[in-house]
């Protein structure tokens, strides 16, 4: 693969920021080529890892028409508690509801007597409360002391040194009239300092999840801020004319302006472009079940997509934080390739720890000391030592077996080569656990799915997966450890407007409501119109989240153009009987709108190619390897994917190399390669 010539005509970059790599694509639009180039992450200067991997493509960008970035720097701040010092101001009599939460246990620690929640990210010295009352109506009821929010600011920016302020204040969803007034005064006496409040990310209801959501954006938004602003500066260096824009945690992309605005809405951004890519083949392949499966350096992210739509949900969670943002309904496993493997009283664990970049696995000879899931690998004979990353990269397969014998093997009484495969069986009983959550629990089937499986580690690790659960076809997309960057070429401009109404679902309110969803589409036309897209190119989507009455959480329903309440209710009992197994005769209640805009942006075309690969191509080589179909060490024929055509077929076991990933079929499994050069692996007798 070619890493070095300049990009010629119109060209479209992606960059997606991983746990270990950087991963740089370029997609030419006038010859369909993709070309990739890796580099190591650098977690001490984020925007330096960007910029190897940008310039092992081109030295220069005056010719990129297009540059999307993917980045988990705001989560990697806020899961290793990296953020901004920040102060919250709210009502007086309410400065403890970020410390008091739900008071309730989550579920995965039920029974764990000696649980305790995460300690608030802002301590009680700098949260605030000053006089001011609006009621659940947006009536006020009491005006905001303009002095006390003033006061506030003396206490927090001059006296604390703080430099990033969260306001959020109680029933504001439905009157921000006073968030925006201490916001206006707080930015006119301290312009230096950072200032989010809770309606400019979220007009939604629940006061506790609406101020963790406002202290989180308040968070990172300094670090996110001084990263894209460095990025940009970089990149207009090196020649690039056009915006820079930053992937959406729920998928599509923003300006760098506006996520400077909302860093929040970027928190979960790299994965998002996975399932982007995901969702775009399953539309254009007309695959109805599929599952992304994107295996990095440090987890497993899964989600499933349904007829070209991905899961998605409007409330998360970050290390026990809740948000209110749209986000893909994502499951994330903490083990990827360098996921440390260790011994716990006996008992072998892989992850949640993991080598990262710095030291990496023992075998990148850089420090490293605990085997990983790469050792484990390397161990098993599935990677080449001397092919690691095209060969770009020196790795020492002797030092991952001498680690996991030392480490691993010694300890459990059994061989190098069974503790290797042990870490494999390990990491995959967490990752179908992971996947049954969005399939089996929601009702699916995860045998009429098919895979689709990328990151470094995925197609080395999908077509396990897929014997472990009874999938039929595993799919192993070009590029497929740069897919999340190509997903992201797939992106349009998209944004999210929402407001709650707490209204029951009938015809009056329906029509009450035009109004409201009048004033959130007319924000989306006025984003997408400083965006710069041509009115032809915009598309408004109208949402709303239906509830039984009575209950705490709802699910979102499109509203159609002429519809009513009984075709709303209709579509809602199907959802929720199709959820949870069963719909009930109980009125329905509207609890959000919602608008997203979308302004459609050009994208690369599928090309299916000819029809030119006849049986099985010559393998350029051959090695031993653990073959888990029969627990044996066998030959495993070795293929290069440039080689590999439509049409040919390679029965298992064998091994596909293509540089920066490795795909692995085993020994009851057979590959075809289709028309779009992506690589089907099904059980001996499958069938797609």
């Amino acid at each position: 693969m070619n890493s070095s010539a300049t990009p010629a005509g119109r060209t479209r970059f992606a960059v997606d920021i991983g746990g270990t790599f950087v991963d740089a694509i370029a997609y030419d639009e006038t010859t369909g080529e993709l070309r990739l180039h890796k580099a190591s992450t650098t977690p001490d200067a984020p925007a330096r890892g960007v910029l190897d991997a940008v310039g092992g493509l081109a030295p220069r960008l005056d010719d990129v028409e297009a540059f999307v970035h993917g980045t988990t720097l705001g989560l990697n701040a806020i899961l290793q508690r990296r953020g901004a010092k920040v102060g919250i101001i709210t009502n007086d009599g309410f400065r403890d509801i970020l410390e008091i939460a739900r008071a309730n246990v989550p579920g995965q620690y039920m029974y764990d007597f000696s649980y305790a929640p995460p300690p608030p990210l802002v301590p009680r010295r700098h949260r605030v409360g000053v006089p001011g009352r609006i009621d659940a109506q947006g009536d006020v009821v009491e005006e905001l002391d303009e002095d006390a929010v003033r006061e506030a600011g003396r206490i927090l920016v001059e006296k604390e040194g703080l430099r990033s302020l969260a306001v959020c204040f109680l029933h504001s969803y439905a009157n921000p009239e006073h968030e925006r007034r201490a916001a206006r005064i707080l930015r006119e006496a301290y312009p230096e300092v950072s200032v989010s409040t809770s309606t400019d990310i979220t007009r939604e209801y629940r006061e506790y999840e609406r101020t963790s959501t406002a202290t989180l954006d308040a968070y990172i938004r300094p670090v996110l801020n001084d990263y894209i602003g460095t990025l940009e500066a970089r990149l207009t260096d090196a020649g690039l004319t056009h915006p820079l824009h930053i992937m959406r945690s729920g998928g599509g992309a923003m300006t760098a302006e506006l996520a400077r605005r909302a860093p929040l809405m970027t928190v979960l951004s790299g994965p998002a472009g996975g399932v982007v890519g995901a969702s775009y083949l399953a539309r254009e392949q007309r695959l109805p079940k599929l599952i992304s499966f994107d295996v990095g350096g440090t987890s497993v992210d899964c989600c499933v997509i349904e007829d070209g739509e991905p899961g998605e949900v409007h409330e998360a969670g970050i290390d026990g934080f809740p948000l209110l943002i749209p986000i893909f309904d994502i499951r994330t496993v903490g083990a990827g390739g360098g996921s440390i493997a260790w011994i716990d009283e006996g008992l072998l664990k892989v992850g949640p720890h993991s080598a990262g970049a710095v030291p990496g696995p023992v075998a990148y000879g850089a420090g490293g000391t605990e085997p990983t899931v790469t050792d484990a690998a390397l161990a098993l004979g599935y990677l080449d030592p001397d092919a690691f990353l095209g060969g770009d990269m020196t790795i020492d397969a002797d030092a991952a077996r001498a680690a996991i014998d030392a480490k691993l093997a010694g300890p459990l009484g059994v061989t190098t080569t069974q503790a290797a495969a042990s870490v494999f069986r390990v990491l995959l009983a967490r990752t179908v656990g992971a996947l049954r959550e969005i399939t089996v629990e929601r009702a699916l089937d995860p045998r009429e799915f098919a895979l689709l499986a990328f990151g470094g580690a995925g197609p080395l690790l999908g077509p396990m997966l897929s014997r472990e659960m009874g999938i039929a076809t595993t799919i192993i997309p070009q590029v497929p450890a740069a897919f999340s960057a190509f997903g992201m070429l797939m992106s349009d401009l998209e944004y999210e407007f929402a407001t709650t109404v707490l209204r029951p679902l009938s015809d009056a309110t329906l029509a009450d409501l035009e109004g409201a969803f009048a004033e959130l589409e007319a924000q989306g036309e006025e984003v997408l119109s400083t965006q710069g897209v041509k009115p032809e190119d915009r598309t408004l989507v109208r949402r709303l989240d239906v509830r039984y009455h009575g209950q705490e959480h709802s699910l979102g329903i499109d509203l159609l153009p002429g519809d009513t309440a009984a075709t709303v209710l209709s579509r809602f009992n199907a959802q929720h009987e199709a959820r949870y197994g069963h719909a009930m005769p109980d009125a329905g209640q509207i609890l959000t709108l919602r608008v997203r805009a979308v302004g459609r942006l050009a994208k690369p075309e599928l090309r299916e190619l000819p029809h030119t690969g006849q049986g099985t191509p010559e393998p350029v080589g051959a090695r031993p390897a653990f073959d888990v179909a029969t627990g044996r060490t066998v030959t495993f024929p070795v293929y290069d994917r440039s080689a590999l055509a439509p049409g040919h077929e390679v029965s298992g076991p064998a091994i596909v190399e293509e540089g920066t990933s490795t795909t692995v079929i085993f020994g009851d499994q057979r590959l075809t390669v289709d028309a779009y050069a992506q690589l089907l692996v099904t059980g001996i007798g499958g069938d797609r």
